[in-house]
């Protein structure tokens, strides 16, 4: 110690340590960690879902064009007869 009446050294060495505070900061801490980790995997199922609704009108729009065609190709025909 120096003369000045203050500690050496680290002053967790001379603190008190409150294992209460501690462990809820690092269940704070823990907590954001996984709000953050769904936040994103949340974005990312979000993503995938507005790809599969694409493909999905796609499909029914392919669909829809395939029975016009159909139609189409009937009138045309009972047109011609």
């Amino acid at each position: 110690m120096t003369g000045r009446g203050t500690p050496e050294g680290s002053r967790y060495l001379y603190d008190g340590f409150d294992a209460a505070s501690a462990r809820i900061e690092a269940n704070e801490r823990v907590a954001e960690e996984r709000w953050a980790a769904l936040d994103f995997r949340l974005g990312q199922i979000d993503a995938v879902l507005e790809r599969l609704e694409k493909r999905i009108w796609v499909g029914v729009y392919g669909v829809a064009a395939f029975l016009l065609s159909q139609m189409a190709e009937v009138i045309v025909t009972a047109a011609t007869k």
